[in-house]
């Protein structure tokens, strides 16, 4: 069992641990097994390590069910020597957790882990299931992780918590996400007889400025506002002295609830009316650890769960019960997480999760100390809660 005395000591240093392991998008093997024996040894009742390589572990068997959703993998450190702590020593100095992954987003996962344990220590698990998983390659593949377990039939939850960090803020939901590749085509001539091609960045280059147009023109819905933004171009030609046959820009469109796919279509369709071009849902394709293929569609509408949903007023009275602040207003993600994975199967989400989301991706990152055992209490508290 838990030592409930220790506990905060206990948590800090599986956190720690956890960030000391290197664990990028691809590489976590090393990981999966530090979680999966972590939770063995807290007595979890079922622990797996599914086909893609991530960690679910389950404690309790009764019908009601909550899901504590993190993910494993981070992204690289390419300037280890500028940061003010070596970033995977796990250094705990000026009430932060120091490294990469302790905001995004190992303090959450180590939180959760113990939450569950203490919970079911404390006698909260009657009739209820309470699952945490640690699933890889979020970072380049929103929710394709949870989504293979539930497709699996791993499990399904009744709710489910995004771990993400939310300074410990009560999180509705996020925007959606679509990323596009959009193509010209020419043809192709010598350098010095150019009228005799087609140029295919010249026919890009008004719809370029549609790009420009659409974003400027995306009306508020609710107060968010979406975006789009042009975010590389190239172009392709058989020498520097021909004349571009081929042309292709990328191009990252956030939504905020209201806005659909259809919407998103009609937009791209716009965008190259009148020009020899088509668009279509970027393709995706890593592997995992395991050696298993993942492919990944980034398209995904922007989702919110209503303050009136059963999961959201659990949320609200664990919230009361751990911390003296206002839990409202309820925040809003402008990422994307991989709650993804989970509303396309039509389970509710909510996110919660310790450290300045800021932070994530940046040199020094950190999360503070108080943040981790916040979330750990009110990890506990919804358990009781739900």
């Amino acid at each position: 069992m838990l030592n409930h005395t220790n506990y905060n000591r206990d948590l800090l240093a599986f956190a720690q641990e956890l960030v000391r392991v290197e664990s990028i998008s691809g590489q976590e093997k090393q990981i999966a097994h530090l979680i999966a024996a972590k939770m063995k040894s807290l007595s979890f009742d079922d622990v797996i390590i599914d086909p893609l390589g991530s960690v679910l572990g389950r404690i309790g068997s009764g019908d009601h069910s909550l899901l504590f959703e993190s993910h494993s993998d981070t992204v690289r450190v390419n300037d280890s020597a500028r940061w003010q702590y070596p970033p995977f020593s796990g250094t705990i100095s000026e009430g932060c957790l120091w490294g990469r992954g302790s905001v995004d987003m190992k303090s959450a996962i180590a939180a959760s882990i113990f939450a569950a344990v203490s919970a079911r220590d404390a006698g909260y698990l009657e009739d209820k299931t309470v699952y945490v998983s640690c699933s890889v390659f979020e970072e380049d593949c929103d929710g394709e992780g949870i989504n293979a377990m539930l497709e699996d039939g791993l499990l399904k939850p009744e709710f489910a918590v995004i771990c993400e960090p939310s300074s410990n803020r009560i999180v509705s939901g996020h925007k959606g996400k679509a990323q596009i590749i959009l193509r010209t085509h020419g043809r192709s001539a010598h350098g010095s007889a150019p009228e005799k091609g087609l140029n295919a960045v010249y026919e890009m280059a008004e719809i370029i400025q549609r790009v420009e147009q659409t974003n400027n023109g995306l009306e508020p819905i609710s107060g968010r506002k979406g975006s789009l933004v042009l975010s590389r171009i190239s172009s392709q030609a058989v020498s520097l002295n021909a004349v571009p046959d081929m042309c292709e820009i990328y191009l990252d469109r956030r939504t905020v609830p209201g806005e659909t796919i259809d919407k998103i279509e009609a937009e791209m369709q716009a965008m190259i009316a009148g020009k020899n071009a088509q668009w279509e849902v970027d393709t995706v394709k890593r592997t995992a650890w395991t050696g298993a293929p993942i492919t990944y569609r980034p398209l995904h509408q922007a989702w919110q769960t209503s303050i009136d949903h059963p999961l959201t007023q659990s949320c609200l009275r664990a919230f009361n019960a751990v911390f003296t602040q206002d839990p409202l207003p309820l925040s809003f993600w402008d990422f994307s997480t991989n709650a993804v994975g989970l509303i396309k199967h039509g389970i509710p989400c909510i996110g919660f999760g310790p450290g300045d989301p800021k932070q994530a991706h940046m040199r020094d990152e950190r999360c503070p100390i108080d943040q981790i055992e916040g979330a750990f209490l009110f990890y506990r508290e919804l358990i009781r809660e739900f």
